[in-house]
């Protein structure tokens, strides 16, 4: 080769490198999805856990074939539409594979490549096992194939799902770190159930001016979407006052939730005492 153009090289090679690193494709194998009762059954919990009818089954929907709305003023104003999730080969899910779902959930990518909306939380969900959710892959595909379109997303014209892989590593670089906490299981298990599964954070975390997540301020509410649910808003709070807040919508001062933390509350109830507690003691700290 002319040594001439051993610059020129380089730079392709460094642009292309760039270009992969940017746009490509994580490589996350393609696990199977089991279609064991067993499977279904843990799916069936994370979906719960999740919350994921509150948003994919709304209105007594008999299945989770989305259309619920999403309004997003800032930074831009938008209109999302969430999809259909069952296995309908046409307007759903139907052939994904397990490679596809790791991909949606945990890095917000659609089977041919593109990039999602994080009004899908996979910015959240990123923190779930692999295990979770191929269980969760296991159940969706055993559910009901249910013919349902639903509208496109109403987006500025300039607003590309392109622009997302830019995004995605500001955001890798700019969100932060959440709080340091305990190594006790109980709270380990209730982190992950509110940083992963139950995505607490992407209404009570507060965001910058990209809507990117200010994780070192985690839980500490917004003005306009929620309350504080940190240390300090929840400083009158006991792990019995929690646990009945997730049973029954109850708070601390006796008042009922309403809105959308009122739908929250229809799947944290079905979780286990067990994984109430877990959540109590995760944002509950009354040794502190």
């Amino acid at each position: 080769m002319n040594n001439k153009f051993l610059p020129l090289v380089v730079v392709l090679a460094i642009l292309l490198a760039g270009l992969y690193w940017v746009f490509g494709l994580p490589m996350v194998g393609n696990p199977e999805i089991s279609t064991s009762p067993e499977a279904i059954a843990r799916g069936e919990y994370i979906y719960n856990a999740g919350g994921c009818a509150a948003c994919h089954q709304v209105e007594d929907a008999e299945g989770p074939i989305g259309g619920y709305v999403i309004e997003v003023e800032n930074p831009f104003p938008n209109t999302f539409y969430t999809p259909n999730i069952t296995p309908d080969d046409e307007t759903g899910i139907g052939g994904w594979t397990g490679r596809d779902f790791i991909l949606a959930m945990k890095h917000g990518r659609s089977p041919e490549g593109g990039f999602y909306w994080p009004s899908f939380p996979y910015r959240t969900y990123q923190n779930m096992t692999d295990e979770d959710v191929l269980d969760l892959a296991a159940y969706l595909m055993a559910q009901p194939a249910i013919a349902s379109e639903v509208p496109d997303h109403v987006l500025p014209a300039w607003q590309f799902d392109f622009l997302m892989a830019g995004w995605n590593i500001l955001a890798d670089f700019m969100e932060g770190e959440p709080p340091a906490i305990s190594e006790d299981a109980q709270v380990q298990r209730g982190a992950y159930l509110a940083r992963a599964l139950g995505h607490c954070g992407e209404c009570h975390t507060p965001r910058n001016a990209l809507g990117m997540m200010i994780l070192p301020q985690e839980f500490a509410g917004s003005e306009i979407v929620s309350k504080p649910i940190n240390p300090e808003g929840l400083s009158s709070w006991t792990a019995f006052d929690f646990v009945g807040l997730l049973q029954l919508g109850m708070t601390a001062s006796f008042d009922f939730v309403g809105g959308e933390m009122a739908e929250v509350i229809e799947h944290t109830s079905m979780l286990s005492e067990e994984d109430q507690e877990a959540y109590a003691a995760f944002f509950i700290h009354e040794d502190d």
